[in-house]
């Protein structure tokens, strides 16, 4: 460019002003047609609202909270007539054994029978074990005071007799519970374990005085374990302990 000044570029620009000037004022005014549907659309949403609340119908705060207690109730009493059932089934026509696993089932409504044999066969396979070890710490763990002191007591004599046992066990063939039954607020649950070990006694000249290094010899005891039920804190000690051995027979 040379400094001058062109005709053409100065009324360009005064048509754009012009334009702009124009379209700020068309834009910038609500026409009375505009005000209306502004006014319209205000109240069609006001009406639509007041149609959705006349649909919505709020229960008091008591009376949902009634219908939430009886909801629970109708749960509860669900739960516990089909625990009733299951300890039923699982009894068989022992109706004394159902009995009583009903009974520990209403002090503990964790209570399962199922649960509680998988239990006792752990423990089982510990106790034979731990005895024919001589460990004594495990026994103190899984054993009543009575039953642990008997146990003790057998473990002692064997050492001062210089004699230990090789034992290997190989596993449980059956498991029943036989007895059940509430004492006060303990649970006795009684079980007949069938199991097979391998099991010799040497004594201190590594000789076999008993038992078969080579043998698997088929084993029966009848066990009863027992657990405090009779309070909440009491309850949360899932633990059950041997209590009595008995004979076979």
């Amino acid at each position: 460019m040379d400094g001058k000044i062109d005709l053409i570029t100065i009324i360009s620009l005064v048509v754009a002003v012009v334009v702009i000037f124009k379209l700020r004022g068309v834009l910038g005014k609500r026409t009375g047609d505009d005000e209306a549907r502004v006014e319209r659309a205000r109240l069609e949403r006001q009406q639509a609202a007041t149609r959705a609340d006349d649909k919505v119908v709020t229960l008091p705060r008591r009376d949902r909270e009634r219908t939430d207690a009886i909801g629970a109730e109708t749960v509860s009493q669900v739960s516990a007539a089909e625990a009733e059932e299951r300890i039923r089934t699982f009894a068989g026509a022992d109706q004394g054994v159902a009995k009583g696993l009903i009974d520990i089932l209403k002090l503990d409504n964790s209570f399962e029978p199922e649960t509680f044999v998988r239990g006792a066969k752990q423990a089982y396979e510990m106790i034979v074990t731990g005895f024919a070890e001589g460990n004594r710490k495990l026994l103190k763990d899984l054993l009543s005071k009575d039953v642990y002191d008997g146990f003790v007591a057998a473990i002692t004599e064997r050492e001062q007799r210089g004699e230990q046992i090789d034992q290997s066990f190989v596993g449980i063939l059956k498991s029943d519970i036989v007895e059940a039954e509430v004492k006060g607020t303990t649970a006795h649950v009684t079980v007949r374990f069938v199991s097979q070990l391998i099991s010799a006694t040497r004594d201190k000249a590594n000789v076999v005085v008993a038992g078969d290094p080579q043998k698997v010899r088929e084993v029966t005891d009848v066990w009863t374990f027992n657990r405090d039920v009779g309070s909440p804190r009491a309850r949360q000690n899932p633990n059950w302990k041997l209590a009595a051995t008995h004979p076979e027979g």
